[in-house]
């Protein structure tokens, strides 16, 4: 049985315990909105969709569009007095075929694509204009690999680099008000890093509307280090830009960490993911006038993507709350430092 009201609203509110400094966010889902609905209401002031806005999800084929899992996130918001981030109109992934496909099922044109990208970008953007604040319009871009600067996709392959561009300038066209974010993960890691501040600062040179760099902070016990999180979040905000951590969680498990037998976090795990959180918001309190919010990728530990992923069959406990909607040592390592 998960905490009740009452016991909850016991606790320092980790909204009001970072007021002075930024957001504090949660992604949901249709599910979590209702089960996490208390711990949610009591400690968050900002949600972001984790899936009900993606590109398959709202726009599922060309003619039809299925706004009715994002607008009952939108009027939980709205209800709760919570901000809204959009997550995201462009991305490799979660995107139906019939975007880059003619009738035939060949590849579209150039032009065809990118009619389609402004389509769904005016239709989306403007239906949550005015109650989505900010959106993450272009979503990890970036290729990992070493030595090669954007990742191989449709939308590269058929519509060129300035496919991103064209997102942001159709984004700014249907919310002139909206904020404007690249997101990326692996985004401490200096190559990486680099890669990134090239391409915000080559949208800039040409005048793009983009307004903010998403840190999605996927982290583990041991990486990225802290000064590489500091050096990532100086760099980025020397482009002038907003910062927003925008899908924060620390795994218990290191990347090298297989394991697939604990059925609870083991008390050495969760000391050691208490200290990283602890550091971590330390070091995003150092930088408030960058970093405008932190959004966790969940709210507590019944729910998270890491559950199966990288490793299938394996539980993860990554954020500051229990399955039970407790508060874990983390949630005293981030908001202690107040007393």
């Amino acid at each position: 049985m998960v905490q009740n009201m009452s016991s909850i609203s016991k606790l320092l509110a980790l909204r009001s315990v970072y007021k002075d400094y930024f957001d504090i966010g949660a992604a949901v889902n249709l599910t979590t909105i209702e089960s996490q609905k208390e711990l949610l209401t009591a400690h968050y002031n900002s949600v972001t969709a984790e899936n009900d806005m993606k590109f398959e999800s709202v726009h599922p084929s060309e003619e039809a569009y299925t706004f009715e899992a994002a607008d009952k996130i939108a009027d939980f918001a709205a209800a709760n007095g919570m901000k809204l981030r959009g997550h995201t109109l462009v991305w490799h992934n979660q995107t139906p075929d019939w975007v880059f496909q003619n009738a035939n099922g060949a590849p579209v044109d150039r032009e065809t694509l990118l009619a389609r990208m402004k389509s769904h970008i005016d239709t989306v953007v403007g239906r949550y204009k005015g109650i989505v604040y900010c959106w993450d319009v272009v979503n990890e871009v970036i290729e990992d690999k070493s030595g090669v600067w954007l990742r191989e996709s449709k939308w590269l392959n058929l519509a060129g680099e300035d496919f991103i561009a064209k997102a942001f300038e159709y984004a700014h066209a249907a919310d002139p008000k909206a904020l404007l974010f690249y997101n990326d993960y692996n985004e401490c890691n200096p190559e990486k890093r680099d890669k990134i501040i090239r391409l915000v600062q080559s949208l800039q040179a040409k005048q793009v509307p983009i307004h903010g760099i998403g840190l999605q902070g996927h982290w583990n016990l041991n990486g990225p280090s802290l000064a590489e999180i500091r050096e990532a979040i100086e760099r980025y905000a020397a482009t002038g830009l907003k910062l927003q951590v925008t899908e924060l969680d620390i795994s218990v498990f290191d990347h090298d960490d297989k394991r697939t037998d604990l059925t609870e976090p083991t008390a050495d795990l969760l000391e050691r993911q208490a200290e990283r959180y602890g550091e971590i918001f330390e070091l995003f309190r150092e930088y408030k006038e960058a970093i405008t919010a932190v959004t966790f990728w969940g709210a507590a530990d019944d729910y998270t993507w890491l559950d199966n992923f990288p490793v299938r069959g394996r539980k993860n406990w990554p954020f500051v709350f229990d399955a039970k909607h407790e508060p874990k040592a983390s949630f005293g390592k981030i908001t202690d430092w107040q007393k």
